[in-house]
């Protein structure tokens, strides 16, 4: 780890020094990516100046108590070698997880797709208290929502709904609500009380910007309609709704919550954007099956991720074998304690696999 070290604080020192000439600052594209590549390294050359101070006074401690006759002062800097070699190891273990490589994508905002899957308008009710919970999560956390497009049913749920979340490394904290959540309940309409299970699917999508993938207009096919409710009634006049489908993959994205045709049509090309770029970038995953080993699940839509039970009051992630209680509170949008056991969990399969190397 030293070398390692030692390498990326030489990476900080060149950067500091870059940043000072006169090229580099009038080129705004270098000289913001260096600020931002400073920034990364700064945390860690911080923390390894805090631990390399740490192991010197250990040293010196360690040669007094060899030499020193006072017994009382040699307890002293006993005691106090112990403490310092306790908060030495915490930084060893925060600078092991922060010289972990980073995401490229964990800075982008995110597009959330939820579906209702198996069990009719039960998983449409969930759908869209799934959608409320990320909702309050956001406002919680600073971050905004926006809705992109939805389909309501006849009770209130959402057979689909799309929205974007924009913030500060938004798909860090999201990227990990990917695949099936499975809801075990009693539906308000069921009279002989009996537990339900339904399903709903959640995936987390990168936003993608027009320079992360091209779209060429030969490749897309535009459809305009009238948008329609639940039970498909018209509830529009003009043809504002707008499908696009991407003729090379098939993938269709339809777009009727805006009245202006043309918004449905700039936020129908910003779903197509970042479904395929997530599609590309999961089959470089799947080609890379290492990078799938040393991961938690943030990709695939057919893994059943968590189940939320109700008569138990109690929610299971699947991947870590973890469960907290309290459904009603953590469906408020305090999920914050489940996301960071998952990036935990993540960064120690992360690291496990960098030592394995």
């Amino acid at each position: 780890m030293k070398n390692k070290l030692d390498s990326l604080k030489k990476e900080y020192d060149q950067i500091t020094k870059k940043l000072s000439e006169t090229e580099i600052i009038s080129d705004m594209k270098i000289f913001k990516n260096l600020k931002k590549r400073q920034s990364e390294l700064g945390e860690i050359v911080d923390k390894y100046d805090e631990l390399s101070n740490l192991k010197r006074i250990i040293k010196e401690n360690a040669v007094i108590i060899k030499k020193e006759t006072d017994d009382e002062l040699i307890q002293m800097t006993v005691e106090e070698n112990e403490k310092l070699s306790s908060k030495e190891k915490k930084l060893e273990e925060e600078i092991e997880l922060l010289i972990i490589p980073k995401d490229p994508k964990d800075e982008k905002d995110v597009l959330v797709e939820i579906r209702a899957g198996a069990g009719g308008d039960e998983a449409g009710l969930f759908a869209s208290e799934l959608f409320r919970m990320y909702a309050k999560y956001a406002e919680n956390n600073n971050l905004k929502t926006i809705i992109l497009n939805s389909n309501r049913t006849s009770i209130g749920g959402f057979k689909e709904i799309i929205f974007e979340i924009n913030g500060q490394n938004v798909y860090s904290k999201m990227k990990y609500e990917s695949g099936v959540h499975r809801v075990q309940r009693v539906p308000e309409t069921e009279k002989q009380g009996r537990v339900h299970t339904s399903t709903i699917t959640v995936a987390v999508l990168p936003q993608a910007e027009e320079t992360d993938i091209e779209i060429k207009n030969e490749d897309i096919k535009i459809d305009v309609f009238r948008s329609s409710g639940p039970g498909g009634q018209s509830v529009n006049t003009t043809d504002s709704a707008v499908r696009i489908t991407h003729i090379p993959t098939g993938v269709v994205v339809s777009c009727q919550d805006e009245k202006s045709q043309l918004k449905n049509k700039a936020k129908a090309m910003q779903i197509l954007r970042s479904r395929l770029l997530a599609t590309e970038e999961e089959k470089k995953a799947k080609e890379e099956s290492g990078t799938r080993k040393s991961q938690i699940g943030t990709g695939d839509r057919s893994e059943k991720i968590r189940t939320y039970n109700f008569p138990q009051d109690r929610i299971t992630d699947h991947r870590i074998k973890k469960s907290w209680h309290e459904i009603e509170n953590i469906l408020e949008g305090n999920i914050n304690d489940i996301i960071d056991s998952l990036r935990q969990a993540d960064q120690k399969k992360k690291q496990e696999a960098e030592t394995n190397l």
